[in-house]
């Protein structure tokens, strides 16, 4: 694809000073710059992808055209769609079916630098494909996926990176008539993470699962800001996103918007936000928002709740003799084995549980 002028594509810059509702939690001395006006920003090296014979990759180079701006975009989406300097295409083609998981791998070797990866299900097909982050540097990207009319998609993102790093995306996410999306975010690792999913419904009949589990600690600041909005009747959204945090200064933040528009009628929304304090000193922040602008609705609602470790509980397996770290190891596996039981990709679960575990026997 031949490069375009972007002089009129791109929006002028209006550089965010913290204060503003989107950006008013994120810590801006930690950036490293991401959203200043002279930071020199590198493509970030390629999306590894395995994936079987039968599903189509692509590289795109340019703006516009077949590389659009992602609708709802802030200053860090708008400049890794400026600076990535292309975009990695996975193609799932119509009515095929994946049976193998498709593996995505990004791996950061410092700098800061952008990248893109757009994940397209053609009608009736159906996949699931697992993102992984690695490695340090401060990075911005976008992942945009486009599900088609009848597919049924599974999109995993799981933020391991190194306790320096810095990630900021925006996960831009369309769902066609009838289509099912299963979208799950995994946060871990790294010193500050800020991941935006922005959904949106072009056709009725449509169903998306926002999925969420993040274990925060030792300082790390950790932001999960969703929207949702419903503009296409008798469509479904449920949201369930789960926190654990321990550890002096360490902040984690849910923001959960949901807009349901006049057209929007027979809309059921659902969403659910519960974080677990392991220890003194931790903050976490859940502000769920509903907007309803037509009283035809099957259902709407929200609910968010933040507490301690559950003394009952741990009093109850220890008079059983589970030693201390076990009982409180098991309520936190507990806590998440239910969500992460939803993806159904057991090899994954295993690995995550086994991370936790890892986490949760170092000091705070």
């Amino acid at each position: 694809m031949t490069p375009v002028d972007t002089t009129e594509l791109i929006a002028p810059e209006v550089l965010p000073t913290g204060r503003e509702e989107a950006w008013r939690f994120t810590p801006f001395d930690r950036l490293n710059g991401l959203v200043s006006a002279d930071t020199s920003i590198a493509a970030a090296p390629p999306w590894q992808v395995s994936a079987s014979d039968d599903v189509e990759l692509e590289w795109i180079t340019g703006l516009g055209g077949a590389r659009p701006l992602p609708e709802g975009v802030d200053l860090a989406a708008r400049r890794a769609w400026e600076f990535a300097g292309g975009a990695q295409i996975i193609r799932i083609r119509q009515s095929l079916h994946v049976p193998e998981t498709i593996q995505v791998v990004s791996n950061g070797v410092g700098g800061v630098v952008a990248s893109e990866l757009r994940v397209i299900a053609e009608p009736n097909s159906k996949a699931v494909v697992v993102i992984e982050h690695f490695g340090f540097g401060t990075h911005t990207d976008n992942v945009v996926v486009e599900v088609g009319a009848g597919a049924d998609l599974t999109v995993v993102s799981v933020q391991s990176w190194d306790s320096t790093a810095v990630h900021l995306a925006t996960h831009s996410l369309t769902l066609a008539q009838g289509s099912h999306l299963r979208h799950c975010v995994v946060t871990l690792g790294g010193d500050l993470v800020r991941i935006a999913p922005h959904v949106r419904f072009t056709g009725p009949g449509a169903e998306v699962e926002l999925l969420g589990l993040f274990f925060a600690t030792n300082g790390q600041h950790q932001e999960h800001r969703l929207r949702i909005e419903h503009s296409a009747p008798h469509c479904t959204s449920e949201v369930v996103y789960k926190g654990a945090l321990r550890g002096s200064k360490t902040h984690t933040v849910w923001i959960g918007d949901v807009l349901i528009q006049p057209q929007a009628v027979g809309t059921k929304t659902y969403e659910l936000n519960r974080n677990l304090v392991l220890g003194g000193g931790a903050r976490a922040d859940s502000v769920p928002n509903l907007e309803i602008l037509t009283g035809e609705v099957v259902g709407a609602g929200h609910a968010s709740a933040t507490g301690r470790f559950d003394d009952e509980q741990l009093f109850y397996l220890q008079s059983r003799g589970i030693p201390s770290a076990e009982a409180r190891r098991l309520v936190v596996r507990g806590f998440f084995a239910d969500l992460l039981g939803r993806l159904n990709l057991p090899d994954l679960e295993d690995r995550l549980l086994a991370t936790l575990d890892a986490e949760l026997e170092t000091d705070s």
